[in-house]
């Protein structure tokens, strides 16, 4: 095979390696096996559940909609694994929160090194796994118990543990996908839960054209052409970067002066990927899911009044509601706060201008320092915002459109989903990629 020495590899670089290389097919075979799997436990159903009956009645449910689309189908079909990857997330927000709230934490993710992380993680596994049994024994109590064979102690102990050891099993698959695999594991296991929907949803939209004739088949081209324009405009907010111009100085090592070298600091126009959104998204269906299960489970008192409360927030936290602006508002409000959040976790001007001063480099005409975090600060603030609002209306133009044109096929599939597939699908091919490039220049060492 002849080695490309270009930055990037080429697509038959890259399929070469796939079917050639033994640790990068191991590697795709591994995380093709492990989706697999996590696919097959959607379907291996938790027992003592009249699952049609159950079907039914959340059929029109919001709440149960979108969850249903991280799960592949597996919350509505009650299987082991119905909790997929949700609590993992969860505990992923929470410990993010925690660490920019506790300077313990904080001190382990910055100052520890890989120690340092290592703990975080098993802290996260901790929290993941306290969080399934909390939403394992909501979902038992509030949402199954009107449709169980035979309701009492046993069941609720049963099922609870099982929808906690399913979402335990998944959290360790995606472990071993991010290990051992291409990487991304919990992304790549909300992809192949979208993707596992889209039959139904294209199918679905199928008839709807059928049904109504040219009007119906206008109104899903013009649905399907908005939905073309947000995938590019997505890509090109995932791709763009503002490359900051950086010299570093003259060096003299024994004998040989170095000169003056430039290059550029690349800053990312959307640092958060798609997790401001999927973080928004949970945001606004948690007073549903919250209200769902208080009320299910038939409390009273105070409890039944905070049932009632929340009903009225998520009634007016969804698209359809009767405030429809309320909810772009907070939606907007939300994307915003979680894409600042996920850069300040990221970047931290700060370090960068420490980093820079003890490599010898500089930004021109910004002096070294305080001075350096501060342009930097200011410029990734400019970028953050646009990168915002960018997804923002990614999130938004989309259900407009459907509310618009009356195409409501594609609702399990809205503007959430289709960023998830385009960035994971980019961020894998980038992984990819880095594996291609790695096995090239092994290639060239042995050479």
């Amino acid at each position: 095979m002849v080695v490309n020495r270009d930055k990037n590899p080429t697509a038959q670089e890259t399929f070469m390696q796939m079917a050639q290389a033994a640790g990068l097919r191991g590697r795709l075979l591994v995380t093709i096996g492990l989706l697999i799997l996590a696919r097959l436990g959607v379907f291996i159903p938790v027992p003592g559940i009249d699952r049609d009956s159950f079907a039914q009645a959340i059929q029109n449910s919001p709440v149960i909609g979108f969850l249903d689309i991280f799960t592949g189908g597996g919350l509505s079909a009650v299987g082991i694994f119905a909790l997929g990857i949700i609590p993992y997330i969860n505990a992923s927000i929470i410990m993010q929160l925690l660490t920019a709230a506790i300077p313990a934490l904080e001190n382990l993710q910055k100052n520890e090194g890989e120690a340092g992380r290592r703990k975080i993680s098993q802290i996260t596994r901790y929290v993941a796994a306290g969080w399934s049994v909390v939403q394992s024994l909501g979902i038992t109590i509030g949402l199954l118990r009107p449709y169980a064979i035979n309701y009492g102690l046993i069941f609720v102990a049963e099922t609870t543990l099982a929808l906690t050891a399913g979402s335990l099993f998944v959290m360790w698959l995606s472990e071993l996908i991010t290990e051992r695999g291409i990487g991304n594991g919990a992304s790549l296991l909300i992809f192949i839960n979208i993707v596992a929907i889209l039959p139904k949803t294209l199918g679905d939209t199928i008839e709807f054209a059928q049904a109504g004739g040219q009007e119906n088949v206008g109104k899903v081209i013009i649905l399907l052409l908005v939905f073309l324009v947000m995938i590019v405009g997505i890509v090109f907010v995932q791709e763009g970067t503002r490359r900051i111009p950086i010299i570093s100085a003259r060096r003299q090592v024994g004998k040989r002066l170095y000169r003056e070298r430039t290059n550029y600091l690349p800053l990312r126009l959307n640092q958060g990927g798609v997790m401001p959104i999927i973080f928004a998204s949970a945001v606004l269906i948690l007073p549903g899911s919250l209200a769902g299960v208080a009320s299910n489970a038939g409390t009273e008192g105070f409890l039944g009044t905070v049932s009632q409360v929340l009903t009225q927030v998520a009634t007016y936290l969804r698209p359809n509601g009767p405030t429809p602006w309320l909810y772009v508002l907070v939606y907007l409000v939300l994307i915003v706060f979680f894409s600042y959040f996920y850069a300040s976790l990221i970047v931290n001007p700060v370090d960068m201008s420490q980093n820079l001063k003890k490599m010898g480099a500089s930004i021109p005409g910004i002096r070294p320092g305080r001075a350096t975090s501060e342009y930097v600060e200011k410029v990734l603030n400019r970028l953050t915002f646009l990168g915002a609002i960018f997804l923002g209306l990614v999130a938004v133009v989309p259900t407009a459109v459907e509310s618009a044109t009356g195409v409501t096929t594609f609702q399990g599939l809205g503007a959430t989903s289709l960023l998830i597939l385009v960035g994971v699908a980019i961020d894998t091919a980038k992984q990819i990629q880095t594996y291609v490039i790695s096995q090239r220049y092994e290639g060239m060492v042995k050479q």
